[in-house]
Formats: C-alpha cells, sequence, structure tokens
C-alpha cells in the first residue's frame, strides 16, 4: 500500500502534517520530495486523465 502524506521538518525530525492511521511500530521506507511551489501538487492532480494510447510514446516519435 503506498499513502502520501505532507510533513514538516522540525527539531531535526520529520513530523507529519496531515492525520496518519499508523500502528506503533512499524516500519516505513519513503521517498522525500521537496515541495517547490505551495499547493502544486494538489492542483497537478485535479488535470490527470486517461488515454487510449501512448501519447508520450507517439510525442517522442514525432520529434525524431
Amino acid at each position: 500500500m503506498s499513502k502520501v502524506i505532507r510533513v514538516r521538518y522540525e527539531k531535526g525530525a520529520l513530523r507529519p502534517i496531515d492525520y496518519v492511521e499508523f500502528n506503533e511500530g512499524e516500519e516505513f521506507e519513503i521517498v522525500v520530495v521537496k515541495r517547490t511551489f505551495r499547493g502544486f501538487r494538489e492542483e497537478a492532480g485535479k488535470y490527470r486523465f486517461e488515454v487510449d494510447h501512448d501519447v508520450v510514446g507517439e510525442f517522442v516519435v514525432e520529434r525524431r
């Protein structure tokens, strides 16, 4: 299972901003992505869409 949570670095530790529902003692692997634009991730997430073919591959082929 994957979950994205926002954290803030305070006093030498990453502290969750969002509510997290984990059990005491659980271990996780994390990927840290520094936010450079406040609210960018939330805004960008609104523009997801599905396509019926590989548009990125098609773009690359056209540009060769």
